[in-house]
C-alpha cells in the first residue's frame, strides 16, 4: 500500500456508516468544541443518520461543535433543495443540537466568490483549524470539487465542474438532467483539506472500486486527487467491499 492511508474495509455501506459515525463521535466526545469538516452527497447520508442516531441514543452532544462543510453550488441559494446548506440541514443539522451559527457552508450567492472563499478560510484558521474531515470520493478520484489536475496546495476557490462530475449529479439521485447541474462551484482546496488534523474518506459500490485503488495504491499524482491523501499523518479510508474490489492488498 502506498503511503500512509490507513485502510478499513467493510462488508456494506450501513458497516462504513457506523464505523465513520464512531470515529466522529469520539472525537467530539474528547473534545466537546471539535471542529469537524463535513461533505455532502448520497455515500455520507448513512453516517449523519447514525450520528443523529448517536445523539438521540447515546447523547452525543453537538452544542459546542463547530462544522465547515467541503463545497456548494456557485449560484445555489442555500434555500434551493440541491444546495449543500438544505442537504445538511435536511440530513443532519436539524437532527441534532447544533448551533446554526456554528455550522458553516460556502454561500453560493455570495457577490463575490475570491471574498467568500478568503474569508472561509481565514475562519477555518481563526478557530484553529479542523479536527477531523470526512470526504467523500469521485469515480475520477475528485474530493470536494477538486478534479483532476488540481493542485496538491490548493485553495478554497470558484472551481469548473467538469462533464463527467455533472454527469454523476444529473442521473436523478440530485439533479433530473444535465441542464439543471450548475456549471461551478466554491470548494475547499486539497491544501485546506490536508491541513485537518484528521481525514476520514468513505467509498461505497463497485463505481468507486477504481477509484479507490488509484488513491490507495496508485502513483501520489494530481491526475487523482485523492492520492494526495497519502503523506497524510492521519487518513483513514473506510470502504465496503465493492469499492475495495480492485484493490491488490485490501487484506
Amino acid at each position: 500500500m502506498a503511503g500512509n492511508i490507513k485502510l478499513v474495509v467493510c462488508k456494506d455501506d450501513a458497516e462504513v456508516a457506523k464505523k465513520a459515525a464512531v470515529m466522529f463521535a469520539d472525537v467530539i466526545k474528547a473534545k466537546p468544541s471539535a471542529v469537524i469538516g463535513l461533505a455532502t452527497g448520497s455515500t455520507p447520508e448513512k453516517t449523519y443518520a447514525e450520528m443523529a442516531q448517536l445523539h438521540r441514543t447515546q447523547g452525543l452532544s453537538f452544542k459546542q461543535v463547530m462544522s465547515f462543510n467541503l463545497d456548494e453550488y456557485w449560484g445555489l441559494d442555500g434555500d434551493h433543495d440541491q444546495s449543500y446548506r438544505y442537504f445538511m440541514n435536511d440530513h443532519l443539522f436539524q437532527h441534532v443540537d447544533i448551533r446554526p451559527w456554528n455550522t458553516f457552508v460556502l454561500n453560493g450567492k455570495a457577490t463575490n466568490p475570491y471574498l467568500e472563499c478568503q474569508a472561509y478560510e481565514t475562519k477555518i484558521v481563526s478557530v484553529g483549524g479542523v479536527d477531523i474531515w470526512l470526504l467523500g470520493i469521485g469515480g475520477n478520484g475528485h474530493i470536494a470539487f477538486n478534479e483532476p489536475g488540481s493542485a496538491v496546495d490548493s485553495r478554497t476557490r470558484l472551481v469548473n465542474l467538469t462533464p463527467e462530475t455533472i454527469a454523476a449529479n444529473s442521473d436523478g439521485r440530485f439533479f433530473k438532467s444535465a441542464a439543471e447541474v450548475p456549471r461551478c462551484a466554491l470548494s475547499a482546496g486539497i491544501g485546506t483539506i490536508r491541513e485537518a488534523r484528521s481525514i476520514v474518506l468513505l467509498a461505497t459500490g463497485a463505481k468507486k472500486a477504481d477509484a479507490v485503488a488509484a488513491a490507495v495504491e496508485g502513483d501520489f499524482s494530481t491526475a487523482c486527487p485523492a492520492s494526495l491523501l497519502q503523506d497524510h499523518a492521519d487518513c483513514t479510508f473506510i470502504v465496503d467491499e465493492a469499492a475495495a474490489g480492485k484493490l491488490k492488498n485490501a487484506r
